[in-house]
């Protein structure tokens, strides 16, 4: 039995309980097992050690947001501590349904094709994952809802997104603002994915709080990443050094997905992608996972599907054409060797 006596400061503790207590009803519902009372500026939490541990974390988080005068409406209470605890009791059924996470207004979020399902298998096989395949296959949206599961279901304590931004050189100081207003525009397709799986609210109070972490590829260096469940994108657009440096950052209790798309490479033509050559030294390690999609897997749009598989066979077309032209220029080559040797 554990018992903690919170003294708030430097608030208005009105602001903490709600009118008619109903900001501190949300929380006594949300953890039943704790007995909370409320004293003037004083919060006294009973019950077992862990569960007051996590209510006096709720607490503080609460006091922090009202200092930094945050929206801190009954909604926003509701939706940090009622939609988290029941997610948890939801979680852990994820696999009778397929069910990865609850989104926005409970709405499950599930793998649509054989190849998300295999990814999210893969996931929580391995430490490291890779997931590889064209646009609108639903890796880096899939690779999203298990991150926001090992969140909510406490495996990490916060999520860290990153990657490459190959448009700017990664020299971002030339853009307006502060660090995280020049990668947005990069990582924009993890923010949509976000948006889908968490009010608007929750989302601010987690960046904000730096519980879900955005950052550019180019300040993982030197950093040790661990508690945290990562997600590098667009990882065909890294060097061998930056996914080394990357790979290297992992701690010894973190989880990372990879996500990649070997056919649209960004980077400058003197410049080699490193993801291929890290799926192929990579791939006999035990705890690191590879998972192609392809186009059957594609969740956008009917006609994203026709258009991948319409430059797959574009694609095929040209290597066939340039192995064509490479074997005329041997077979040349061989014939002239030929014809002089015949003449001496």
């Amino acid at each position: 039995m554990s018992e903690i006596i919170l003294t708030i400061e430097g608030i208005d503790p009105l602001d903490l309980y709600g009118e008619n207590n109903a900001k501190l009803n949300l929380l006594k519902k949300a953890y039943p097992e704790i007995q909370i009372t409320s004293r003037g500026n004083q919060v006294k939490l009973k019950g077992d050690k862990k569960g007051t541990d996590e209510v006096k974390t709720k607490l503080e988080i609460m006091i922090r947001m009202i200092q930094e005068k945050h929206d801190f409406s009954t909604q926003v209470v509701e939706d940090l501590l009622v939609s988290d605890h029941a997610a948890d009791n939801k979680i852990s059924q994820h696999s009778a349904g397929g069910v990865i996470v609850y989104g926005k207004n409970g709405q499950p979020i599930k793998a649509k094709t054989k190849n998300q399902k295999l990814l999210v298998e893969c996931s929580e096989a391995n430490d490291i994952v890779f997931a590889i395949g064209p646009a609108g296959t639903g890796k880096t949206y899939t690779a999203m809802a298990l991150a926001i599961r090992a969140l909510k279901s406490k495996l990490v304590k916060k999520i860290i997104l990153t990657r490459p931004a190959v448009e700017a050189g990664e020299h971002l100081g030339f853009l307006p603002g502060d660090m995280k207003e020049k990668v947005d525009p990069y990582l924009r397709p993890l923010y949509d994915a976000l948006d889908d799986m968490l009010p608007a609210e929750k989302l601010n109070f987690l960046i904000t709080n730096r519980i879900i972490e955005v950052a550019p590829l180019a300040f993982m260096r030197g950093r040790t990443l661990d508690h945290a469940f990562i997600i590098l994108d667009e990882a065909q657009n890294c060097t061998t050094t930056q996914i080394k440096m990357f790979l290297t950052r992992i701690g010894p209790s973190a989880k990372a997905i990879i996500t990649g798309d070997l056919s649209q490479i960004d980077l400058p033509g003197h410049q080699k992608s490193g993801l291929r050559k890290a799926l192929n030294i990579l791939a006999p390690i035990d705890g690191i996972g590879q998972l192609f999609l392809s186009a059957e897997d594609v969740v956008r749009h009917r006609l994203v599907k026709e258009i991948i598989k319409s430059y797959d066979e574009a694609d095929e077309l040209d290597q066939a054409e340039k192995l064509k032209e490479r074997e005329a220029k041997d077979a040349a080559r061989e014939a002239y060797r030929d014809s002089k040797q015949d003449q001496e």
